[in-house]
């Protein structure tokens, strides 16, 4: 039993199981559509979390993205400047 599982153990806090780890990751490999595109080829824990993080920052460069381009239509139109701090509230 490695050291981390026993002092969890130990802590009071429950512990994860190989079994929900294993069904977790294969719900996270169904969730990237890069790995969701390769069903039938087997990938390795860490690749399947490896690239769930470069999904997410990936994922994140967009909306930062997309929000400065709001931002930029929201202060070239004519909207009412009430109007525009409610919905740069939104975002936020």
């Amino acid at each position: 039993m490695s050291s981390r599982r026993s002092r969890s153990r130990q802590s009071g806090v429950s512990s994860i199981t190989d079994d929900q780890i294993a069904d977790l990751v294969s719900k996270l490999k169904h969730l990237i559509p890069e790995l969701r595109r390769s069903r039938s080829v087997k990938i390795s824990a860490s690749k399947v979390l490896q690239h769930t993080c470069n999904y997410i920052r990936s994922l994140r460069r967009e909306v930062d993205d997309l929000s400065d381009r709001l931002s930029q239509l929201l202060s070239s139109t004519d909207i009412d400047s009430d109007q525009a701090s409610i919905i740069r509230s939104l975002l936020m």
